[in-house]
């Protein structure tokens, strides 16, 4: 069973066992505006929960993307290194950026569920 979960600055992680994936939410890509390019990390590398995960360059600026919880970098999605569009397009489908075998599971409790997400998007 898959479960959502979200960070007050519109990253997502949805998990499945211990595989998180990761990207930025359909608000976060809106306030972007049309994405031209992502840096992503390597398979293999380890990332800290709030450490930056990837550099998203938008036609309005550029913009760092952290990581809601902490794990090893399994795949990456060549997808939108090809085609970033696809973030504007289907931000929370297609548009993942990374898979992450999470390293604690615990870090998700701090972290919205989708009713909180939504209650913090209508309040901003």
């Amino acid at each position: 069973m898959t479960s959502a979960y979200f960070t007050r600055d519109h990253e997502y992680v949805r998990v499945d066992g211990d595989i998180g994936v990761v990207g930025v939410t359909d608000y976060a890509q809106s306030q972007l505006g049309d994405i031209v390019f992502i840096e992503l990390p390597q398979v293999g590398q380890r990332i800290a929960k709030g450490e930056q995960l990837a550099t998203v360059e938008s036609v309005k600026a550029a913009s760092e993307v952290f990581s809601p919880v902490s794990g090893e970098v399994v795949e990456v999605n060549g997808a939108i290194d090809e085609s970033p569009a696809i973030v504007n397009e289907d931000a929370l489908g297609a548009g993942w950026f990374v898979k992450l075998r999470l390293s604690d599971a615990d870090e998700l409790a701090g972290l919205l569920d989708e009713a909180g997400y939504e209650a913090h998007v209508q309040s901003l």
